[in-house]
């Protein structure tokens, strides 16, 4: 049996839009996957991590038989997804963060017990189950109330609890914490750390586009965008793989029409993204030197703009991020810089 919960060999996902048909427009297309390469070993939780519409979900999809891939193949728990669904199926769990909540009539335990018996879990033990796992995510007290009644977190916090619920060989989670306030992802990412640390042969894979989460959680990480897979390896090799270039943030009056351009045209800049913020703006530099340093301030002064904090720091995976694809992930989320 091969030691990989995941394997993906060229995978591809192409979609067919339709063009207008009064306008006699020809049918176009929208590669969401290209070529996409990885193995995700047993017991590992590895994390995809990009912005909105870089093809994580995409990914996720074809991965628990959802969607059929256009080209390549992908096995999970060595049985092939688009072969021999059937067999894949009983072996997995999903859930995706914002997804609708079961049946609101429905009490929490009532959901959660409805589900387990799609999956032939016997119903002794999924009570058991059910609570144990409300107990640890904090809904304990909120076990005979209708799901209708809950707040959104509250009912995401049920919808992870499902995906535990079946102990599923390979468990994917897609932008589990999407939505959810600071105390609720905490106690989310304190379930995955000890459904993990329960039993090493569970396997994990989990899409995000939040930087800490990857990094806290994760043994590996694969940075995606665009369909491509651009990296992937230990969240300390991928940012070891920056520590010979210096990494600085300055926060500066105003811009007065500096651009990352005007940074980038200087030789030894190898990336440079801008962002505003209240009274002024954000400037995160990777150089291929720290000499490089005294360029940058010279435009800066240039342009009459004042610096008002410099900070060199060891690299992150927001960094490695904009290493590989030119810009910050808030940035193209929101349309920002081209």
């Amino acid at each position: 049996m091969s030691n990989y919960a995941v394997e993906t060999k060229d995978l591809g996902r192409v979609y067919k839009i339709r063009g207008n048909k009064k306008e006699k427009q020809e049918r176009t297309e929208l590669v969401a996957l290209e070529n996409v390469n990885l193995t995700v070993e047993r017991g590992e939780l590895f994390g995809l991590l990009g912005p909105n519409g870089a093809g994580k979900t995409t990914l996720i999809k074809i991965l628990t038989t959802l969607l059929a891939p256009t080209s390549g193949w992908a096995r999970v728990a060595a049985h092939d997804v688009n072969l021999t669904p059937h067999l894949v199926r009983p072996r997995i769990n999903m859930v995706s963060g914002g997804e609708s909540s079961g049946y609101g009539l429905l009490t929490v335990r009532e959901n959660l017990w409805m589900f387990s018996q799609f999956y032939g879990m016997d119903s002794k033990e999924a009570n058991k189950r059910i609570t144990e796992l409300l107990t640890l995510v904090g809904l304990e007290d909120r076990m005979n109330t209708k799901s209708s009644d809950l707040s959104t977190g509250l009912r995401q916090k049920m919808n992870i609890v499902r995906g535990f619920l079946t102990d599923p060989e390979v468990l994917f989670l897609d932008e589990p914490t999407l939505g959810l306030d600071v105390g609720a992802s905490r106690d989310v990412r304190k379930l995955i750390g000890e459904w993990m640390d329960a039993d090493k042969n569970r396997t994990l894979l989990l899409t995000t586009h939040y930087m800490v989460e990857a990094e806290e959680l994760c043994n590996r990480v694969a940075i995606i965008n665009k369909g491509h897979v651009l990296a992937f390896d230990t969240p300390a090799n991928l940012k070891r793989s920056l520590q010979r270039d210096a990494i600085f943030e300055i926060e500066t009056s105003p811009l007065n029409g500096l651009n990352s351009k005007m940074l980038t045209e200087q030789a030894e800049v190898k990336k440079a993204a801008l962002t505003e913020i209240e009274g002024g703006a954000r400037l995160e530099l990777i150089l291929k030197e720290e000499a490089a340093l005294a360029s940058v301030i010279n435009i800066l002064t240039q342009k009459n703009i004042k610096v008002q904090r410099l900070t060199k720091h060891e690299p992150t995976l927001e960094d490695v991020f904009v290493e590989l694809v030119g810009q910050r992930m808030e940035d193209i989320e929101q349309g920002g810089s081209e």
